[in-house]
């Protein structure tokens, strides 16, 4: 049976292209506001993958510290969720 969100309030799916470091700032405040967010990274990833490394990083402690999850979308995508939004990892 489906939970119920306690505060009924409606949970928005934003999608973002991350192209620079200071992007992460806009992300993070989208994740306070119990966004589900997709981020397309490959122009980030283009540019400099350690820049994307450290970024992925800090949006996972993020998102973790609040109870959310994130995951891969394939090869250019990750996905960030609320603490009411679990993502399934597989078995």
């Amino acid at each position: 049976m489906p939970t119920k969100n306690p505060t009924n309030r409606p949970i928005y799916l934003k999608t973002f292209t991350l192209r620079d470091t200071r992007d992460i700032e806009e992300i993070k405040k989208d994740i306070e506001r119990n966004m589900i967010i997709i981020i397309r990274i490959t122009p980030l990833a283009q540019k400099d993958v350690g820049d994307l490394k450290n970024v992925v990083e800090s949006l996972y402690n993020s998102i973790t510290s609040l109870g959310g999850d994130m995951a891969r979308l394939g090869e250019e995508r990750i996905i960030l969720t609320p603490p009411d939004v679990k993502i399934w990892h597989g078995e």
